[in-house]
């Protein structure tokens, strides 16, 4: 029987390496984005909710502390951490000092300010140290357009926390226009809580390209669906109309953005990874692997489950007569976003050339993850070219095995446990990091490569 143990945070861990093929079937725990948006409008709804598949993880659980902080209430439905009842914040009736632990998580040290913008609390923002150098500029300078107080020692104008909020009731809203150049969330945040605004929110991005568009598609699809009318009537423009949020019971979708390295384990392996219950029609960034994977060889395939908007899908590397995987050059991939390291750590594998550009914004995540990914990958034997705004590889490395940095970012975790499949001797610094989205994620790698077929992330 195959035993793991949870490393402690700071650990390092020798990624599992296997020269067999993988073949599992990978139950996927709910989407983190899909469940801090919906976690934030449960919480401004003016009626009790109930949401299923919640995400259970360490920024999920900031968002839940958060918004308890300002007035929710969370309770567990037969004490299934993934099942809540949410009682609505009463946004008036908030009031005194309060202080929000956001730590490294974007959605919530970006969408918790312009809730608590409308309480009558005074409520620091603060968060992990490494949170200070995550770019807030455009979505206090929105909220700020929009009426909010906001305030932080030694800025003017405010770009990163810590911060104080001074909550003096409902925002007065009305025209806002923002550069949400480095991030989408600066968008996202605005949007989730303008209908709460006196006027609503007319909302104009003032840059020339806006970063993972999916995701700001996802924060208008939650937000019609809990009732809030958005109107889109140019590019870079969104009008929301203020009136009451009535967020309904929903279930989350799974993470398809967690499902990428489990999805490249099938491809470095020349094996197959199947995750069920993938929906037909969603706004999840992840649903391009769709795409993504066939551009290194991989085939996917869609099994629908009628009378349903789910059904497995499947994605197959390919082998060569030998039995050696085959991992062909991706060409130019756009716009990756959150799937960058997963997508990189396939380039470095590959046979052929990769070039990801459209990615510039990727240097205020959790770390610059351009710098990041160019010195792992020089510390596994690979030269690669870092731009502003790209990362090329030119394919065929030969690597050798290195002791990767996660940079307290989960993804870069991820990315050196996709590397320690295909080579031997890859040890994570700190793979405890993807606790921030996936707890259990050590021990499932563990299960994945060691050949057990069902296997929940």
């Amino acid at each position: 029987m195959l035993v793991t143990r949870t490393p402690a945070p700071g650990e390092t861990w020798s990624a599992p390496f296997t020269n067999t093929p993988i073949h599992a079937t990978v139950a996927l725990p709910g989407s983190k984005s899909l469940t801090n948006r919906h976690l934030v409008l449960a919480a401004l709804s003016e009626s009790p909710s109930r949401l299923t598949g919640v995400l259970v993880s360490r920024d999920t659980d900031l968002m839940i502390q958060a918004l308890t902080a300002l007035g929710a209430a969370f309770q567990r439905v037969n004490d299934d951490p993934t099942v809540l009842d949410v009682t609505p914040i009463r946004l008036a009736e908030t009031t005194g000092e309060i202080t929000v632990d956001s730590g490294l998580a974007g959605t919530v040290m970006r969408f918790i300010p312009g809730v608590a913008a409308g309480t009558q609390a005074t409520v620091l923002v603060d968060g992990d140290e490494q949170s200070y150098a995550r770019p807030m500029g455009p979505v206090i300078d929105g909220l700020i357009q929009a009426g909010a107080h906001i305030s932080a020692n030694g800025q003017d104008p405010i770009t990163t926390l810590p911060l104080t909020v001074h909550g003096k009731g409902p925002v007065p809203g009305g025209a806002v226009g923002i550069d949400s150049g480095g991030s989408s969330q600066f968008v996202s945040a605005l949007l989730l809580v303008g209908a709460t605004f006196g006027r609503g929110l007319d909302l104009r991005h003032t840059g020339e390209h806006t970063p993972s568009p999916e995701h700001i598609a996802m924060t208008v699809n939650v937000l019609e669906a809990a009732g809030v009318r958005i109107e889109h009537p140019e590019p870079n423009r969104w009008m929301v109309h203020p009136g009451p949020i009535t967020a309904t019971d929903t279930a989350v979708e799974p993470d398809l953005s967690n499902a990428g390295p489990y999805l490249a384990a099938a491809v470095v392996t020349g094996g197959s990874v199947t995750v069920p219950y993938w929906p037909q029609e969603t706004t999840q960034i992840g649903d391009r692997w769709r795409d993504i994977l066939p551009a290194f060889g991989a085939t996917v395939t869609f099994e629908p489950v009628a009378g349903t908007n789910y059904g497995d899908l499947t994605v197959t590397g390919t082998r060569d007569a030998t039995g050696r995987p085959i991992i062909t050059g991706g060409g130019e991939i756009a716009d990756l976003a959150e799937l960058t390291p997963t997508t990189a750590a396939l380039a470095l594998l590959a046979d052929g050339p990769t070039r990801l550009t459209k990615i510039g914004h990727l240097r205020g995540h959790e770390t610059d993850r351009l710098t990041a990914l160019n010195a792992e990958a020089t510390k596994l034997g690979a030269t690669i070219e870092e731009g502003l705004d790209y990362l090329a590889f030119a394919g065929g490395y030969d690597l050798t095995g290195a002791t990767l940095e996660s940079y307290a970012d989960h993804r870069m975790a991820t990315f050196g446990a996709i590397i320690g499949l295909a080579v031997e001797h890859t040890v994570v610094h700190d793979i405890a990091t993807t606790a921030k989205t996936m707890p259990d994620f050590p021990s499932a790698w563990t299960k994945l490569a060691a050949g057990q077929r069902d296997i929940r992330a």
